[in-house]
Formats: structure tokens, C-alpha cells, sequence
């Protein structure tokens, strides 16, 4: 699988690269800033991209921008972003574009090899990687407003494990329920958030969106 890795300071960017070699991975591009990750993402097309979301020249959303402009130009392009930092909007618009896997994990909650390359891999398959704490501090934000009001509990709940990338027989074993009651509470979300069946779109991820932007 071929990575590029955006990383500013040099020692993580490095280990980054030393500790996916290991696992077999084949590191395309290892950069600093936020112009070489456009072309190296534009250029090289990984399997996933590794991506901070401060980077030079700026040091504010560098990274992220430069993320999406790449899947702008390469739709689909799988991103993960590892940082210290939850920038809001960009990752709604993410997430909002449903083309190609996406994940947003923080350095400091990344506690094994396992876990960084299980969601590398996830996000490469076109899946959806969030940790839980990401999911937190986007659902905090007016949170008391419709159509998040019309949930209860659960179904925000399962919400909230959708986010993470979960699946349903993932959530019910969390949940300690059975899939079916799962399932029921998806069809009741999607229905209070005024999302019908469709062949195109991809409810989970509108259901989630619907309710981080609520």
C-alpha cells in the first residue's frame, strides 16, 4: 500500500515513515509543508495519505486545505488526518463530499501499532475512521438545536459510533444490544433527520453530517 505523509517536524515524520515500512507499507512521499502535499498527492495518487493539519507555511489549516484540493483534483483520494488539533469546518467538509475514505485521529490518542494501521487501512478501503474525542468536540456545537432535539439518547449514541466508523454489529457490541435494535435506531435517525432512501447518497454518512451540523 502507498503512503504519503505530511508532517512538519522531522523526528515524527520520520518514525512515521520507519514504523509504516515495517508493516509493509511503501512511503510515495514524506513531506513538510502544505504545497509539496498538494503535488505529492496530486502526483504520486496514494492508496491513503497521511496528513497533519498545521503545517508550513502558515501553521493554521495548511494541511487540511491542501488535503482538499488534492481530492478536489483526485476525487476520492483517501485522507487521514493525524493531529493535535480539531479544525470544525474542514472536517465536515471532509466528510461532505462522501468520495473516498476519510479518518481524523489525534496524535495523543493513538495508542498502538494496530490501531494506527487498522485505520489506515480502513480509510485506504474507503471507510470512516473518527476518534471518538473528534466526534465530541463537533457534536458540542449547538447541540440543542433541531434536528438533533428530534434523537433520543440512543439514537445519538449510535450516531456518535457511526462517526467513529463503525459498524453495526461493532455498535451493538458496544451497545450490548442485538444488530436488529441497532438497525432500528439508524432507520429512526435517518427518518427524524429527513433522509430518504436513496441509491445514490450514503445515509450513514448524511445522518452524520446532519447531525454535526445541527
Amino acid at each position: 500500500m502507498r503512503v504519503v505523509i505530511a508532517e512538519d517536524l522531522f523526528l515524527l515524520r520520520e518514525g512515521l515513515a520507519s514504523l509504516l515500512k515495517g508493516y509493509g507499507f511503501d512511503i510515495a512521499a514524506a513531506v513538510g509543508d502544505g504545497p509539496s502535499l498538494l503535488r505529492a498527492l496530486v502526483e504520486q495518487r496514494p492508496d491513503v495519505a497521511i496528513v497533519d493539519v498545521r503545517l508550513p507555511p502558515t501553521q493554521t489549516d495548511e494541511g487540511l486545505r491542501a488535503a482538499l484540493e488534492a481530492r478536489r483534483q483526485v476525487p476520492g483520494l483517501p485522507i487521514l488526518i493525524l493531529s493535535t488539533h480539531v479544525e470544525q469546518l474542514y472536517a465536515r467538509e471532509l466528510l461532505a463530499d462522501q468520495a473516498g475514505g476519510v479518518g481524523y485521529l489525534l496524535k495523543d490518542r493513538v495508542f498502538t501499532d494496530d490501531q494506527f494501521t487498522d485505520a489506515l487501512y480502513t480509510v485506504a478501503r474507503g471507510g470512516t475512521v473518527m476518534d471518538p474525542e473528534v466526534v465530541a468536540r463537533l457534536l458540542a456545537r449547538r447541540s440543542n438545536q433541531l434536528p438533533v432535539t428530534r434523537l433520543t439518547n440512543r439514537e445519538r449514541e449510535v450516531l456518535a459510533l457511526i462517526a467513529e466508523g463503525r459498524s453495526n454489529s461493532a455498535i451493538a457490541r458496544r451497545m450490548f444490544v442485538s444488530d436488529k435494535a441497532v438497525s432500528k435506531h439508524c432507520t429512526s435517525s435517518f427518518t427524524k433527520l429527513e433522509l430518504p432512501p436513496s441509491d445514490d447518497d450514503n445515509r450513514r454518512v448524511l445522518a452524520v453530517l446532519a447531525y454535526l451540523d445541527s
